[in-house]
């Protein structure tokens, strides 16, 4: 996630946050979700350097003017990692599923790329929930693939930050927003004709072929059998003279 300088700070950390680029993909978690320490059990053992500091930093109460720039910096880096692991807990809410719904039919995850899917709009999913292992994919609902986000900036995101869940909990909470499946496919062609077609007449003649030399050697083998045992037999002796009475 991207940081700023003092000068790009809003008034609310929140709104700064959620304004800085590459951040676009995330919701704006609810206030009073934060501020439930219940909401939060666990979190501290994820960050475990300037917890309440990146939390009062996250709902405007952190006295920066008292701190120097260096612990500042690892204040903010601990409360954008903070506030990650909170949106990934918010965003299986129903409030949080409904302000990633609001975001997915503006189409703002983007778009699937593949053709047949007609500009399907995308939602991010985690690989993983476990911090700091696989970066954010994109989801599709139509063909139910994963795809990496075009700008770096969202490619470099934590998955864990969206969770392995929230867009199926979001079209089983909302089903009349699931898409129908997509039952195309692209067909590789060579000249109008199906390639994979191609390759079974190919099979077909292989096998053709093969039956019809191994038809040809088992005739040879037959022939040459035949010959070695003729050889192998004597002729039968004949009487001189003729047979007597």
């Amino acid at each position: 996630m991207s940081s700023g300088s003092d000068s790009d700070y809003a008034k609310y950390w929140i709104d700064w946050f959620l304004g800085t680029k590459g951040n676009e993909y995330f919701c704006e978690v609810d206030e009073e979700y934060i501020l439930d320490r219940f909401n939060l059990t666990g979190l501290n053992v994820e960050v475990q350097h300037y917890y309440l500091e990146a939390l009062d930093m996250i709902t405007d109460n952190l006295d920066e003017e008292s701190l120097d720039e260096k612990v500042r910096e690892q204040i903010e880096k601990a409360a954008r990692h903070l506030y990650g692991l909170i949106h990934a807990r918010f965003v299986i809410t129903t409030r949080g599923l409904a302000k990633m719904l609001d975001k997915y039919k503006k189409a703002e995850f983007g778009r699937c790329p593949r053709v047949l899917c007609n500009l399907q709009s995308l939602l991010p999913v985690g690989m993983s929930d476990v911090p700091m292992t696989k970066t954010v994919k994109l989801y599709c609902p139509r063909c139910e693939d994963i795809y990496n986000p075009k700008s770096s900036r969202h490619a470099s995101i934590d998955g864990a930050y969206f969770g392995t869940s929230m867009p199926h909990m979001l079209f089983q909470v909302h089903p009349t927003y699931l898409p129908a499946k997509s039952h195309e496919r692209y067909i590789p062609r060579i000249f109008g004709f199906k390639v994979h077609d191609i390759a079974e007449q190919h099979r077909w003649q292989d096998q053709a072929r093969l039956r019809f030399e191994e038809k040809q050697r088992d005739e040879g083998r037959q022939q040459r059998d035949a010959r070695a045992l003729g050889a192998a037999v004597p002729s039968k002796p004949t009487l001189e003279g003729g047979n007597k009475e």
